[in-house]
C-alpha cells in the first residue's frame, strides 16, 4: 500500500486501514462473522472498521492480519504505523464540545479532500462565509445557546476555513441558488460584506463559483443541499455528504455517488458561467 498524502487526517487514515484490511480478508475469503469472532467482535463492527467509520484498537488490527495471513514484518509494521496514525486526534476535536460525532467524520473528510463540488439551497456555502454571516447562521439554529457556545461555533467554521490557503489546498467548486444571497442573512451590512467576501474568493484559483438564477426555474437540484468529496488517494471512494437536523447520511456506493455526480454536473451547466457569476454578484452588490 502506499503513504498517505502530506496533510491527510485521522479520518482519511482510518479509511485506508479499512480499505486494506477488507482486500485482505477478501482474498483469503473470510467473512465478516468469522472475523469478528477473531478479535471478539460482531460483523457490524468489522464492516464499520473497514469503512473506516471507527478507531481501531492496534491489537485487534493485529490479530486480523494473521488471520488474513499477513506475516511479513514490514508489511505488517507499515500497516500498523498507519492504525498508530490514524488515531491521533484532529484538530477540530478541541471543539468536541460544540461539534456532534456525526459531524466530525465530515470535518475530517472536509480536512483530507482534493476536490470538493457542493449544492447549496438556503445559505452561502460554509467555506465562503464571513464571520459575520456564520454567527447570524448559528444564532438561527441555536437561538438559546449562550454567546460563548455560539462563538465556539463561529471559531469553529472559520478554522476549517483555513484549508482554502492553505498548501495543497482542495479544489472547491461551488454552486448555490440565488436565493441564498437574496435572503438576508444578519442584514444588510452582513450581507453586503457577504457578497464581497464572494468576489474575493472568486480571485482564488482553487476556487470556482456559479449561481443558479431565480429565472432558470426548476432545476435537477430540488432534492436540497449537499458536498461531493473527492480524495487524491485511489483507493478511497468519493463520498457525498446529506446533513439532516440531528444527524447525517454519508454515501459511498458508486452507484449513489453517481446519481449525485450527474446532478451537480447538470446543475453547473444551468448555472451562470463562473465569469457571469462575477457579474450577477457585482451587480447584487449595487442592489444591497
Amino acid at each position: 500500500m502506499t503513504a498517505p498524502e502530506p496533510g491527510s487526517g485521522s479520518t482519511v487514515r482510518r479509511m485506508l486501514v479499512g480499505v486494506q484490511l477488507r482486500r485482505l480478508r477478501e482474498a483469503k475469503g473470510i467473512s465478516r462473522e468469522e472475523a469478528g469472532y477473531v478479535i471478539r467482535a460482531s460483523a457490524s463492527k468489522i464492516s464499520r472498521l473497514e469503512l473506516g467509520r471507527v478507531s481501531f484498537k492496534e491489537r485487534d488490527v493485529a490479530d486480523l492480519l494473521t488471520l488474513y495471513g499477513l506475516t511479513g514484518e514490514h508489511e505488517r509494521e507499515v500497516l500498523l504505523t498507519l492504525v498508530r496514525e490514524a488515531n491521533k486526534p484532529g484538530w477540530w476535536h478541541n471543539y468536541s464540545d460544540v461539534l456532534p460525532s456525526w459531524f466530525q467524520s465530515y470535518v475530517g473528510l472536509e480536512a483530507a479532500a482534493s476536490l470538493i463540488r457542493t449544492y447549496e439551497v438556503q445559505f452561502v456555502p460554509g467555506l465562503l462565509q464571513t464571520e459575520d454571516y456564520v454567527r447570524a447562521v448559528t444564532r438561527l439554529g441555536h437561538e438559546t445557546a449562550p454567546i460563548e457556545e455560539v462563538e465556539r461555533r463561529v471559531r469553529l467554521r472559520i478554522a476549517r476555513q483555513q484549508l482554502l490557503t492553505q498548501p495543497g489546498a482542495p479544489r472547491v467548486w461551488a454552486v448555490m441558488d440565488e436565493a441564498a444571497l437574496r435572503r438576508p442573512i444578519g442584514g444588510s451590512e452582513v450581507m453586503r460584506n457577504q457578497v464581497k467576501a464572494l468576489l474575493a474568493a472568486t480571485e482564488l484559483p482553487n476556487v470556482t463559483l456559479q449561481v443558479i438564477p431565480f429565472g432558470f426555474g426548476g432545476h435537477a437540484g430540488a432534492g436540497g443541499a449537499f458536498p461531493i468529496m473527492r480524495f487524491r488517494d485511489e483507493d478511497l471512494p468519493d463520498i457525498v455528504f446529506i446533513e439532516h437536523l440531528t444527524s447525517a447520511i454519508y454515501l459511498d456506493k458508486r452507484e449513489d455517488v453517481d446519481e449525485y455526480i450527474a446532478v451537480i454536473e447538470r446543475l453547473a451547466v444551468e448555472a451562470a458561467a463562473p465569469d457571469e457569476t462575477v457579474e450577477r454578484l457585482a451587480d447584487l452588490l449595487k442592489e444591497i
